[in-house]
Order: structure tokens, then sequence, then C-alpha cells
């Protein structure tokens, strides 16, 4: 694997370390497609390292696992700004 992909891996993996984000999140901040930040954190970086995608599959499990109730704060928030500007 090219030096680049490999630096990059390893920095989304880190940042979704640090900061618990989602891989939309992180695929904003780097400016890469989501499709491209989950395949490199989900597969190429299972390849490289075993250690580090343990510990980042743990947190996108865990953000999985949350999606639901993120996406309802987020209608619940839409509604209350609409009644708002009523």
């Amino acid at each position: 694997m090219r030096e680049e992909i490999t630096r990059r891996i390893r920095t989304e993996a880190t940042h979704i370390l640090k900061t618990h984000d989602t891989i939309r999140r992180t695929a904003q901040i780097f400016g890469y497609s989501k499709s491209t930040v989950h395949f490199d954190v989900s597969v190429r970086l299972k390849k490289l390292d075993g250690d580090l995608y343990m510990r980042t599959k743990k947190i996108l499990d865990e953000n999985f696992a949350e999606k639901h109730i993120r996406g309802g704060q987020a209608t619940k928030q839409k509604y209350l700004e609409s009644e708002l500007e009523r």
C-alpha cells in the first residue's frame, strides 16, 4: 500500500479514537467521501494494524448503536425550530 494511503488511514483512525466522531463527520473534516473513509477504517485498517482497527471498530459500533437516537434528536430540533419561526 502506498505510504500516502497508509498515512491517511492512520490519521482517520486516530481522529475517530480521539474525538469519537462518526464516519460521516470524519469524511467532512478530511474532505473524503463517506465510502472512502468507511473502506479505510473497516477494510484497509484491519490489514494494516489489527490493534488500531479493533479500538476504532469499538467506537464505530457505539456510533452505529446510537444513530437512531441522534436522528430522533435532529428531527425534534427541526420541528422545534419550525414552530419558533411561525
